[in-house]
C-alpha cells in the first residue's frame, strides 16, 4: 500500500479550515494489524519489523487492550525520538543499518524507536479513508484514549506506539517546533479524504530550514552538483553540496561564472577559489555534511572569508531575527577555549529545556563582561540600552526583566549573562512554586556530605510518596525540588515542611549536619538552610552555568546517578548537551507533577503534629 504524501512549500501554510501537526523525521510507516499478524511497512514496500522488533513487542504485550479494534491500519512515521518536536534521522538511520539480530535486539531494548501515529485508516475492520482529516483524527484521538495509552510525544515513554496531535494555532506550534529544532510541521486540510499513493495538496509540509552563507569550491560535471565550503582556521571546509533551488537561468549564470574563474578541471570536477559566495538553506548537519541542501540565493555583498565555521556553528538553529552575536570569538573561559560563539551555542541547545523555568520569573543575573578573567556583577534592573522585545515586570521598584521567550535569552547571553538565578514563584503566583533544599557542604572535598542529605532526604519524601528531582548546584552542592500547585500553599507552609526536613538530617547525623546560620560555628558540616527557602530569595536555575574555572552547569540529574561515584565536576558546559541527547532531560516531567503532588496530606499532617505538641 503506497502511503499518501504531502506536498513541500516555501510558503507558510496559514489556512483557514486546516490544523498543523509536528512532522518528524524518520521512515514513512503503515501498521496493519490483523488475523494474518502484525505488518509495519516502508514507504518502499519493505517490512520494517526485522529491525525495528520493539514496535512489534510493545503491540503483542498490549494485545489484550488492542484486540476489539482488530483488524487495525495505522499511518506514522517511525522515528528515534530526541524530543517531543524533534526526531533524530542519523540514529534511525544507524538503526536501519544494523544487521546482527543480537545487535539490533541489544538496540531496541537500549533505544527504542516509537510509531508516531497521525492517521487511521481501518478501525475493527473498517475502513476510514472515505472519511474527512478531522473525522479520522477524533477517532485516532479516541481510540488511544481507550486504549488508556498517553496522548504526548515523550522520548522517555516506554509507550512505543504514541499520536501526533493537531493543532488549530500554526503560530504555537510552529514556535515550540523552531525551539526545540524540530523538522517542520505538516499542515492539513480539515476536510481533506486519505489519498493512496497521491502527493496531494491537501497536506504541506513546511520545513524549519537553517541558513548558511558559504562559498563554492568546485562543480561536478558528472551530475551537476555544486560543492560548498566554509572556512575553519584559515582552511577551506567542505560542507556539503547542493543541487536543488536554482532557478534554470541562475543555474547557467552560476555555471559559466565557474568555468570562467577555474583554476584546474579533472574528468570529473572543475575547481575554483574561494569567492562565489552563496545563502544555501539545509535542514541540520549529518556527519558534517549539509542535510537537503537547497540555493536560497547568491551573496554578492559577501566576502569569501566572511563565511566562517564560527558563523556556520551559530546557525545550526535558527536564530530570532534582527539579533546579532558580537564578538563571537571573545574569549570567556579561556583555559578551556571556550569563545562566546561556544557560549551562545550552548544556550541555543538548552533552551528548550531551560527556558520553561525562566518564564514569568523575576530574573538576576550575573553578568562577566570580560570571561572568567575579568569583575563580574549581578544585575536586576533591566538596562535602558536593552531592545524593545525584551519584556519587564515592576517589583519593589525594580524593573526586572522576564526571560520569557528564546530572543531575550539569547540577547542576555550576549550581553554574557552566565549565572541565572530565579526566585521560587512566578509573577503570577501569590506564594511558592516549588520548595527547594538547597544542600551546600562546606568545601568541594565535602561534596559527599550533600550525597549522604539528598539520600536521607529521599528517604523520606518517598515514605510519604512525595515526587522530587535533583540537580547539581555547578558548585560543589545538590539541589531537591518538590514542584507544587499553583496558589495553594504559602511560604509559612513550607517553612513548616522545610524545618521538619532539617530537624530529622540533625537528629540522624548531627555530626554531619547543621542549622547553624554562623559560619564559624559550622565546622565541617553540611548547613542545611531551610530558611533560604523563602519569598524573595533565590535559586540557580536547571542547566544554568556558573562563573568558575570549570564552566559547571547546574544539572538536572536522575535519582539512580546520586551515590558515591556521582562528581559534580564532570557536569559542565560541553558534556551536558551531550548528556541531554543521550539520556534525556531528567526534569522532563516536572511541571505535569505539579498538579498531583500529594503536599496537602503531608502538610496537614505536620500542622496536627505542632497542634498536639502545643
Amino acid at each position: 500500500m503506497k502511503p499518501m504524501l504531502p506536498t513541500l512549500t516555501f510558503d507558510k501554510p496559514v489556512r483557514p479550515g486546516w490544523l498543523y501537526e509536528v512532522k518528524y523525521d524518520g521512515f514513512r510507516a503503515i501498521l496493519n494489524w490483523s488475523t494474518n499478524g502484525i505488518e509495519l511497512i516502508s514507504r518502499n514496500g519493505k517490512s520494517l519489523l526485522p529491525q525495528f522488533p520493539e514496535i512489534k513487542a510493545f503491540l503483542l504485550k498490549n494485545e489484550a487492550k488492542f484486540k476489539p479494534f482488530l483488524p487495525l491500519q495505522l499511518d506514522g512515521e517511525l522515528v528515534s525520538l530526541e524530543n517531543p518536536y524533534k526526531a533524530n534521522f542519523s540514529a534511525i538511520q544507524v538503526r536501519a543499518r544494523l544487521k546482527a539480530v543480537k545487535k539490533i535486539t541489544e538496540q531496541a531494548k537500549l533505544t527504542p524507536c516509537r510509531l508516531m501515529v497521525f492517521d487511521i485508516l481501518i478501525l475493527a475492520g473498517k475502513p476510514l479513508n472515505n472519511l474527512p482529516y478531522q473525522k479520522r483524527k477524533d477517532k485516532l484521538m479516541q481510540l488511544f484514549q481507550t486504549l488508556g495509552l498517553d496522548a504526548a510525544a515523550d522520548p522517555a515513554n516506554d509507550q512505543l506506539l504514541q499520536p501526533v496531535l493537531a493543532n488549530q494555532d500554526f503560530n504555537e506550534i510552529w514556535e515550540k517546533v523552531v525551539l526545540f529544532d524540530g523538522e517542520g510541521i505538516v499542515a492539513k486540510n480539515k476536510q481533506g479524504l486519505w489519498e493512496e499513493g497521491k502527493r496531494t495538496l491537501q497536506w504541506l509540509k513546511y520545513k524549519n530550514w537553517k541558513y548558511v552563507s558559504c562559498f563554492v569550491t568546485a562543480y561536478d560535471k558528472t551530475n551537476g552538483y555544486f560543492f560548498v565550503g566554509v572556512y575553519k582556521n584559515k582552511q577551506v571546509h567542505g560542507i556539503g553540496q547542493v543541487l536543488f533551488g536554482f532557478k534554470p537561468d541562475e543555474k547557467e549564470a552560476l555555471g559559466q561564472i565557474i568555468k570562467q574563474n577555474m583554476v584546474r578541471e579533472d574528468e570529473q570536477f572543475i575547481y575554483v577559489e574561494p569567492a562565489i559566495c552563496l545563502e544555501v538553506k539545509y535542514l541540520e548537519l549529518v556527519d558534517n555534511q549539509l542535510r537537503e541542501p537547497h540555493f536560497s540565493r547568491f551573496r554578492f555583498d559577501l566576502e569569501a572569508d566572511e563565511c566562517s565555521y564560527d558563523k556556520f556553528m551559530l546557525e545550526q538553529r535558527n536564530l530570532p531575527k534582527n539579533l546579532e552575536i558580537t564578538h563571537p570569538d571573545k574569549p570567556l573561559w579561556d583555559k578551556l577555549n571556550i569563545r562566546k560563539a561556544d557560549y551562545i551555542h550552548y544556550l541555543q541547545e538548552v533552551s528548550p529545556y531551560m527556558l520553561p523555568y525562566l518564564k514569568n520569573r523575576l530574573l538576576t543575573v550575573i553578568r562577566y563582561p570580560h570571561g572568567m578573567l575579568g569583575e563580574a556583577f549581578y544585575q536586576k534592573n533591566c538596562p535602558d540600552y536593552a531592545p524593545d522585545f525584551v519584556d519587564i515586570h515592576l517589583a519593589d521598584g525594580i524593573h526586572y526583566i522576564l526571560c520569557n521567550h528564546l530572543k531575550t535569552f539569547i540577547w542576555l547571553g550576549n550581553q554574557l549573562a552566565i549565572e541565572f538565578h530565579i526566585p521560587f514563584q512566578t509573577i503570577h503566583s501569590k506564594g511558592p512554586s516549588e520548595i527547594v533544599f538547597d544542600l551546600d557542604p562546606p568545601s568541594k572535598d565535602d561534596f559527599y556530605l550533600a550525597i549522604k542529605a539528598a539520600l536521607l532526604i529521599k528517604e523520606v519524601l518517598d515514605q510519604l510518596h512525595l515526587i522530587s528531582f535533583i540537580k547539581t548546584s555547578g558548585n560543589k552542592g545538590l539541589q531537591i525540588y518538590l514542584p507544587l500547585p499553583e496558589d495553594e500553599f504559602t511560604y509559612d507552609d513550607t517553612r513548616l515542611f522545610t524545618s521538619f526536613i532539617a530537624d530529622y538530617l540533625i537528629s540522624k547525623d548531627p555530626d554531619s549536619f547543621t542549622i547553624e546560620r554562623m559560619k564559624k560555628k559550622r565546622g565541617n558540616k553540611l548547613y542545611v538552610d531551610y530558611v533560604q527557602h523563602g519569598e524573595g530569595k533565590t535559586i540557580v536555575a536547571p542547566y544554568s552555568l556558573r562563573g568558575n574555572e570549570q564552566a559547571s552547569a547546574a544539572t538536572p540529574l536522575y535519582w539512580h546517578e546520586v551515590d558515591g561515584t556521582l562528581d559534580p565536576k564532570t557536569f559542565t558546559m560541553q558534556n551536558v548537551l551531550n548528556r541531554l541527547k543521550k539520556q534525556g532531560d531528567p526534569f522532563r516531567s516536572y511541571f505535569q507533577t505539579k498538579e498531583i503532588q500529594p503536599f496537602a496530606p503531608v502538610l496537614e499532617a505536620l500542622k496536627q503534629g505542632i497542634a498536639k505538641k502545643g
